[in-house]
Protein backbone atom coordinates (compact mmCIF):
# COMPACT_ATOMS: atom_id res chain seq x y z
CA UNK A 1 0.00 0.00 0.00
CA UNK A 2 2.87 2.41 0.67
CA UNK A 3 3.78 2.37 -3.01
CA UNK A 4 0.32 3.74 -3.78
CA UNK A 5 0.47 6.71 -1.42
CA UNK A 6 4.12 7.77 -1.15
CA UNK A 7 6.14 9.69 -3.75
CA UNK A 8 7.94 7.21 -5.99
CA UNK A 9 11.37 8.43 -4.87
CA UNK A 10 10.58 7.97 -1.17
CA UNK A 11 9.07 4.53 -1.71
CA UNK A 12 12.04 3.25 -3.74
CA UNK A 13 14.43 4.22 -0.94
CA UNK A 14 12.21 2.47 1.62
CA UNK A 15 11.92 -0.62 -0.57
CA UNK A 16 15.53 -0.93 -1.63
CA UNK A 17 17.57 0.44 1.27
CA UNK A 18 15.51 0.01 4.44
CA UNK A 19 13.90 -3.01 6.09
CA UNK A 20 10.22 -2.12 5.67
CA UNK A 21 9.24 -4.69 8.29
CA UNK A 22 11.02 -2.58 10.89
CA UNK A 23 9.48 0.78 9.91
CA UNK A 24 6.87 1.94 12.44
CA UNK A 25 6.15 5.51 11.29
CA UNK A 26 6.84 7.93 8.46
CA UNK A 27 6.40 11.59 9.39
CA UNK A 28 6.05 14.26 6.74
CA UNK A 29 5.96 17.96 7.65
CA UNK A 30 5.80 20.88 5.23
CA UNK A 31 9.32 21.94 4.24
CA UNK A 32 10.83 19.83 7.02
CA UNK A 33 12.99 16.68 7.05
CA UNK A 34 11.21 13.34 6.58
CA UNK A 35 11.49 11.35 9.81
CA UNK A 36 11.24 7.58 10.02
CA UNK A 37 10.72 5.58 13.19
CA UNK A 38 12.54 2.28 12.70
CA UNK A 39 12.33 -0.34 15.45
CA UNK A 40 11.18 2.41 17.78
CA UNK A 41 14.04 4.82 17.03
CA UNK A 42 13.80 8.05 14.95
CA UNK A 43 15.97 8.64 11.88
CA UNK A 44 15.99 10.98 8.89
CA UNK A 45 15.15 9.61 5.45
CA UNK A 46 18.13 10.11 3.13
CA UNK A 47 19.15 9.14 -0.39
CA UNK A 48 21.03 6.19 1.09
CA UNK A 49 18.31 5.00 3.44
CA UNK A 50 18.30 6.30 7.00
CA UNK A 51 20.62 8.81 8.60
CA UNK A 52 21.12 10.35 12.02
CA UNK A 53 22.47 13.51 10.38
CA UNK A 54 19.84 16.10 9.45
CA UNK A 55 22.15 17.40 6.72
CA UNK A 56 21.54 14.18 4.76
CA UNK A 57 17.77 14.25 5.08
CA UNK A 58 15.18 14.51 2.34
CA UNK A 59 12.44 17.09 2.79
CA UNK A 60 8.67 16.95 2.33
CA UNK A 61 6.75 19.72 0.60
CA UNK A 62 3.16 20.82 1.07
CA UNK A 63 2.36 19.37 -2.36
CA UNK A 64 3.80 15.99 -1.36
CA UNK A 65 1.72 15.93 1.83
CA UNK A 66 -1.48 16.89 0.01
CA UNK A 67 -0.79 14.21 -2.61
CA UNK A 68 -0.24 11.51 0.05
CA UNK A 69 -3.57 12.36 1.67
CA UNK A 70 -5.34 12.51 -1.70
CA UNK A 71 -4.00 9.10 -2.72
CA UNK A 72 -4.85 7.60 0.67
CA UNK A 73 -8.44 8.78 0.16
CA UNK A 74 -8.48 6.90 -3.16
CA UNK A 75 -8.74 10.25 -4.93
CA UNK A 76 -11.85 11.36 -3.06
CA UNK A 77 -11.25 13.53 0.00
CA UNK A 78 -15.01 13.93 0.40
CA UNK A 79 -15.50 10.16 0.81
CA UNK A 80 -13.23 10.08 3.88
CA UNK A 81 -14.30 13.37 5.43
CA UNK A 82 -15.79 11.65 8.49
CA UNK A 83 -12.34 10.21 9.21
CA UNK A 84 -10.57 13.48 8.40
CA UNK A 85 -12.80 15.22 10.95
CA UNK A 86 -11.26 12.92 13.55
CA UNK A 87 -7.76 13.73 12.30
CA UNK A 88 -6.78 10.65 10.32
CA UNK A 89 -7.40 8.38 7.33
CA UNK A 90 -7.17 4.58 7.54
CA UNK A 91 -6.37 2.59 4.40
CA UNK A 92 -7.82 -0.83 3.61
CA UNK A 93 -4.77 -2.62 5.00
CA UNK A 94 -4.82 -0.77 8.31
CA UNK A 95 -2.25 1.96 7.70
CA UNK A 96 -3.36 5.00 9.70
CA UNK A 97 -2.39 8.43 8.46
CA UNK A 98 -2.68 11.10 11.13
CA UNK A 99 -3.22 14.54 9.61
CA UNK A 100 -2.22 18.02 10.73
CA UNK A 101 -3.89 21.13 9.31
CA UNK A 102 -6.64 23.64 10.00
CA UNK A 103 -9.80 22.37 11.68
CA UNK A 104 -13.01 23.97 10.45
CA UNK A 105 -15.59 24.17 13.26
CA UNK A 106 -19.25 25.09 13.15
CA UNK A 107 -21.64 25.26 16.09
CA UNK A 108 -19.14 23.50 18.32
CA UNK A 109 -18.45 20.55 16.03
CA UNK A 110 -15.71 19.83 13.50
CA UNK A 111 -16.88 20.06 9.89
CA UNK A 112 -13.63 19.17 8.13
CA UNK A 113 -9.90 19.88 7.99
CA UNK A 114 -8.18 22.03 5.39
CA UNK A 115 -4.71 23.34 4.54
CA UNK A 116 -2.98 20.04 5.31
CA UNK A 117 0.50 20.69 6.70
CA UNK A 118 1.73 17.35 8.02
CA UNK A 119 0.95 13.67 8.18
CA UNK A 120 2.13 10.73 10.24
CA UNK A 121 1.92 7.38 8.46
CA UNK A 122 1.69 4.63 11.07
CA UNK A 123 2.41 1.18 9.66
CA UNK A 124 0.79 -1.78 11.42
CA UNK A 125 2.78 -4.95 12.00
CA UNK A 126 1.62 -8.40 13.01
CA UNK A 127 3.97 -9.97 15.54
CA UNK A 128 2.99 -13.58 15.99
CA UNK A 129 2.97 -14.89 19.56
CA UNK A 130 3.76 -11.49 21.10
CA UNK A 131 1.08 -12.00 23.76
CA UNK A 132 2.20 -15.47 24.85
CA UNK A 133 4.19 -14.26 27.89
CA UNK A 134 0.98 -12.86 29.33
CA UNK A 135 -1.50 -15.41 27.95
CA UNK A 136 -1.48 -17.91 30.88
CA UNK A 137 -2.26 -15.06 33.29
CA UNK A 138 -5.11 -13.46 31.32
CA UNK A 139 -7.06 -16.59 30.33
CA UNK A 140 -8.53 -19.01 32.85
CA UNK A 141 -10.26 -22.24 31.81
CA UNK A 142 -10.40 -20.90 28.23
CA UNK A 143 -12.24 -17.78 29.38
CA UNK A 144 -10.44 -14.43 29.00
CA UNK A 145 -10.31 -12.35 32.16
CA UNK A 146 -11.24 -8.69 31.80
CA UNK A 147 -7.89 -7.24 30.77
CA UNK A 148 -6.51 -3.76 30.11
CA UNK A 149 -3.31 -3.44 28.06
CA UNK A 150 -1.40 -0.37 29.25
CA UNK A 151 1.37 1.46 27.39
CA UNK A 152 2.51 4.82 26.00
CA UNK A 153 1.62 5.57 22.35
CA UNK A 154 3.25 3.42 19.65
CA UNK A 155 4.38 0.71 22.06
CA UNK A 156 2.47 -2.26 20.69
CA UNK A 157 -0.98 -2.17 22.30
CA UNK A 158 -2.90 -2.81 19.07
CA UNK A 159 -0.42 -5.48 17.98
CA UNK A 160 -0.89 -7.23 21.33
CA UNK A 161 -4.70 -7.14 21.03
CA UNK A 162 -4.60 -8.56 17.51
CA UNK A 163 -2.30 -11.41 18.47
CA UNK A 164 -4.48 -12.25 21.47
CA UNK A 165 -7.55 -12.63 19.22
CA UNK A 166 -5.56 -14.90 16.91
CA UNK A 167 -4.33 -17.01 19.84
CA UNK A 168 -7.92 -17.69 20.89
CA UNK A 169 -8.74 -18.85 17.37
CA UNK A 170 -5.63 -21.02 17.07
CA UNK A 171 -6.71 -22.83 20.21
CA UNK A 172 -10.20 -23.32 18.72
CA UNK A 173 -11.80 -21.58 21.68
CA UNK A 174 -15.30 -20.99 20.29
CA UNK A 175 -15.96 -17.60 21.85
CA UNK A 176 -17.93 -15.03 19.90
CA UNK A 177 -15.39 -12.18 19.71
CA UNK A 178 -16.55 -8.71 18.69
CA UNK A 179 -14.02 -6.09 17.59
CA UNK A 180 -15.12 -2.51 18.17
CA UNK A 181 -12.74 -0.88 15.71
CA UNK A 182 -13.22 2.89 15.78
CA UNK A 183 -10.34 3.66 13.42
CA UNK A 184 -10.32 0.59 11.19
CA UNK A 185 -6.91 -0.57 12.47
CA UNK A 186 -7.73 -3.42 14.81
CA UNK A 187 -9.12 -5.85 12.24
CA UNK A 188 -6.15 -5.57 9.88
CA UNK A 189 -4.68 -9.03 9.07
CA UNK A 190 -6.44 -10.83 11.92
CA UNK A 191 -6.94 -14.48 11.03
CA UNK A 192 -9.71 -15.83 13.24
CA UNK A 193 -12.76 -18.03 12.75
CA UNK A 194 -14.81 -16.46 15.53
CA UNK A 195 -14.66 -12.70 14.97
CA UNK A 196 -17.33 -10.12 14.16
CA UNK A 197 -16.51 -6.46 13.64
CA UNK A 198 -18.14 -3.07 13.99
CA UNK A 199 -15.89 -0.37 12.55
CA UNK A 200 -15.82 3.43 12.41
CA UNK A 201 -18.39 3.90 15.15
CA UNK A 202 -18.09 5.34 18.62
CA UNK A 203 -17.46 2.80 21.34
CA UNK A 204 -20.85 3.57 22.87
CA UNK A 205 -22.80 2.85 19.68
CA UNK A 206 -20.60 -0.10 18.74
CA UNK A 207 -20.96 -1.77 22.13
CA UNK A 208 -24.71 -1.21 22.37
CA UNK A 209 -25.48 -2.36 18.83
CA UNK A 210 -23.02 -5.25 18.98
CA UNK A 211 -24.27 -6.67 22.27
CA UNK A 212 -27.84 -6.41 21.08
CA UNK A 213 -27.34 -7.90 17.62
CA UNK A 214 -24.25 -10.16 17.75
CA UNK A 215 -24.34 -11.60 21.30
CA UNK A 216 -20.57 -11.53 21.90
CA UNK A 217 -18.83 -13.37 24.71
CA UNK A 218 -15.82 -11.07 24.45
CA UNK A 219 -15.44 -7.51 23.16
CA UNK A 220 -12.00 -6.30 22.10
CA UNK A 221 -11.44 -2.58 21.65
CA UNK A 222 -8.52 -0.16 21.47
CA UNK A 223 -7.62 3.01 23.36
CA UNK A 224 -10.28 3.71 25.96
CA UNK A 225 -10.01 6.84 28.04
CA UNK A 226 -13.08 9.07 27.71
CA UNK A 227 -15.77 9.17 30.38
CA UNK A 228 -18.24 7.78 27.85
CA UNK A 229 -15.89 4.83 27.21
CA UNK A 230 -15.86 3.98 30.91
CA UNK A 231 -19.65 4.04 31.09
CA UNK A 232 -19.74 1.79 28.04
CA UNK A 233 -17.42 -0.74 29.67
CA UNK A 234 -19.64 -0.81 32.75
CA UNK A 235 -22.66 -1.44 30.53
CA UNK A 236 -20.93 -4.35 28.79
CA UNK A 237 -19.80 -6.05 31.99
CA UNK A 238 -23.29 -5.68 33.45
CA UNK A 239 -24.50 -7.55 30.36
CA UNK A 240 -22.10 -10.41 31.15
CA UNK A 241 -19.64 -9.64 28.34
CA UNK A 242 -15.89 -9.95 28.90
CA UNK A 243 -13.67 -7.02 27.92
CA UNK A 244 -10.19 -6.87 26.43
CA UNK A 245 -9.07 -3.27 25.88
CA UNK A 246 -6.09 -0.93 25.82
CA UNK A 247 -5.25 2.51 27.16
CA UNK A 248 -2.46 5.09 26.93
CA UNK A 249 -0.41 5.35 30.12
CA UNK A 250 3.28 5.11 30.92
CA UNK A 251 2.91 3.08 34.12
CA UNK A 252 0.46 1.39 36.45
CA UNK A 253 0.99 4.23 38.92
CA UNK A 254 -0.04 6.83 36.33
CA UNK A 255 -3.01 4.69 35.31
CA UNK A 256 -4.31 4.66 38.87
CA UNK A 257 -4.32 8.48 38.94
CA UNK A 258 -6.61 8.87 35.92
CA UNK A 259 -9.79 10.48 37.24
CA UNK A 260 -12.02 9.01 34.55
CA UNK A 261 -11.00 5.47 35.52
CA UNK A 262 -11.38 5.74 39.28
CA UNK A 263 -14.76 4.06 39.51
CA UNK A 264 -14.02 1.02 37.34
CA UNK A 265 -10.64 0.57 39.03
CA UNK A 266 -12.27 0.75 42.46
CA UNK A 267 -14.95 -1.69 41.29
CA UNK A 268 -12.19 -3.99 39.99
CA UNK A 269 -13.86 -4.50 36.63
CA UNK A 270 -10.45 -5.31 35.15
CA UNK A 271 -8.90 -8.42 36.65
CA UNK A 272 -5.61 -8.10 34.79
CA UNK A 273 -3.38 -5.28 33.57
CA UNK A 274 -0.66 -5.94 30.99
CA UNK A 275 2.08 -3.29 30.90
CA UNK A 276 4.08 -2.63 27.71
CA UNK A 277 6.81 -0.07 27.05
CA UNK A 278 9.39 1.06 24.51
CA UNK A 279 12.33 0.35 26.84
CA UNK A 280 13.86 -2.28 24.55
CA UNK A 281 11.87 -1.32 21.47
CA UNK A 282 8.09 -1.17 20.85
CA UNK A 283 6.14 -3.86 22.66
CA UNK A 284 8.63 -4.47 25.49
CA UNK A 285 6.73 -6.67 27.94
CA UNK A 286 6.96 -5.22 31.46
CA UNK A 287 4.63 -7.54 33.37
CA UNK A 288 1.11 -8.56 34.38
CA UNK A 289 -0.75 -7.10 37.37
CA UNK A 290 -3.91 -8.28 39.11
CA UNK A 291 -6.98 -6.25 40.08
CA UNK A 292 -5.17 -5.07 43.22
CA UNK A 293 -2.26 -3.79 41.08
CA UNK A 294 0.06 -6.45 42.45
CA UNK A 295 2.59 -7.77 39.92
CA UNK A 296 1.88 -11.45 39.28
CA UNK A 297 4.35 -12.03 36.48
CA UNK A 298 7.83 -10.62 35.80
Amino acid sequence: MLEKILPEKFYKILRDKINLKAVNEIRLRTDKPVVLVVSGKPYFLSENGVSSNIKNSLYASKIIIEDVIFRASECSIYSVNEQIKRGYIVTDNGIRIGIGGNLVEENGSVKTMTNFSSCNIRIPHSIKNCCLCAYPFIVKDNIPLNTLVVSPPACGKTTFLKDFVEQLSQRNIPLNVLLIDERGELDCNINSNFVDKIAFSSKKMGFENGIRSLAPNLIVTDEIGQKEDVETLEYATNCGVSIFASIHSDSIETLRKKDELKKILQDKIFKRFVLLSNRNGPGTFEGVYDENFSRIYK
